[in-house]
C-alpha cells in the first residue's frame, strides 16, 4: 500500500522533524508539517488537499489547537484528528474530544504507541460512512459501495469487489499496482482466483465509471497492473 499522507501540526520544529523522520521511515506514511494553526488550516482546506489524518498540538503560536479542530470539523474535514499535548488533565482531554478530536495523546509519548493509535483511527475511518474520496467526476463512498456523480445527479452502485479494487487503487496514489498484488489484497491468498477474475472485474468496473470505456482515463492499465488517475475523468469532461 502507498504511503498515507499525514499532516503534523506543532510549534516545536525539533518534534516535527522527529515525527516526520519516524513516520516516513518505513514508507507507511507521507508526512507534511505545519507550525501554526493558520498554516495548517490553509493546507487542509486547499483545493485538491488530501490527508488521511492530522496530528495536532494544542499549544500553537496563533491559537489553541482545539479551536482549530472545531473549525476544521465545521469546514467539513472528517479525517481522524489526534491531539498531541502536555495538557493531560481530564478537563483538557474532554475539551479536546468535544472539539472533534478522535484521540488524545499526552506528551511525552512513545512513538510506537502513537503509531498504533494512529493506525487504529485510520482503520475505523476507512470503514466508516465518513470515508469519502474524489475520483474524476465521482464522489466515492467505499462503505456504501457507491459512486455519486453530482453533475448528472446519478448514483452508481458497486459490488463489494469493485469497491475494494477502487479503494485499494486510490490508496496506491499514482503508483501502478501489479495484478497479483491487487488479487491478494482484494481476494486474499486464494489459489482458485486467477488474474482472469481480476481482469473481468476491471472490465465491468470500467463499463460503469469510464466516460468512454474504449479510451480509459480513470482506470488505467500500466506496468503489468493497474493505476487509478483520480483526476482523469475531470480532465476528460
Amino acid at each position: 500500500m502507498s504511503a498515507r499522507p499525514i499532516l503534523i501540526v506543532d510549534d516545536d520544529p525539533a518534534l516535527r522533524a522527529t515525527l516526520v523522520e519516524q513516520l516516513a521511515v518505513d514508507g507507511e506514511f507521507l508526512p507534511t508539517e505545519a507550525g501554526t494553526a493558520a498554516e495548517a488550516q490553509a493546507i487542509l482546506v486547499a483545493d485538491g488537499a488530501r490527508f488521511d489524518a492530522v496530528l495536532l498540538d494544542i499549544g500553537l503560536p496563533d491559537g489553541d489547537g482545539r479551536d482549530l479542530c472545531a473549525r476544521l470539523r465545521r469546514a467539513g474535514v472528517k479525517v481522524p484528528i489526534v491531539m498531541l499535548t502536555g495538557a493531560d488533565a481530564e478537563a483538557d482531554v474532554v475539551k479536546g474530544l468535544d472539539a472533534g478530536a478522535n484521540d488524545y495523546i499526552a506528551k511525552p509519548f512513545r512513538l510506537n504507541e502513537l503509531l498504533a493509535r494512529l493506525r487504529a483511527q485510520l482503520r475505523v475511518f476507512d470503514n466508516s460512512e465518513d470515508a469519502v474520496f474524489t475520483i474524476g467526476p465521482y464522489i466515492f463512498r467505499p462503505a456504501s459501495k457507491l459512486l455519486l456523480e453530482p453533475v448528472k445527479n446519478r448514483k452508481i452502485r458497486l459490488t463489494e469487489k469493485e469497491a475494494a479494487i477502487l479503494k485499494y487503487l486510490y490508496r496506491a496514489g499514482a503508483r501502478p499496482v501489479a495484478r497479483q498484488v491487487l488479487l491478494n489484497e482484494v481476494w486474499g491468498y486464494n489459489a482458485n482466483v486467477t488474474t482472469h477474475t481480476l481482469e473481468t472485474h476491471i472490465y465491468r468496473l470500467r463499463q460503469k465509471v469510464e466516460p468512454d470505456p474504449s479510451n480509459t482515463c480513470l482506470l488505467l492499465t500500466e506496468a503489468g497492473g493497474y493505476k487509478l488517475d483520480p483526476r482523469g475523468g475531470k480532465l476528460a469532461a
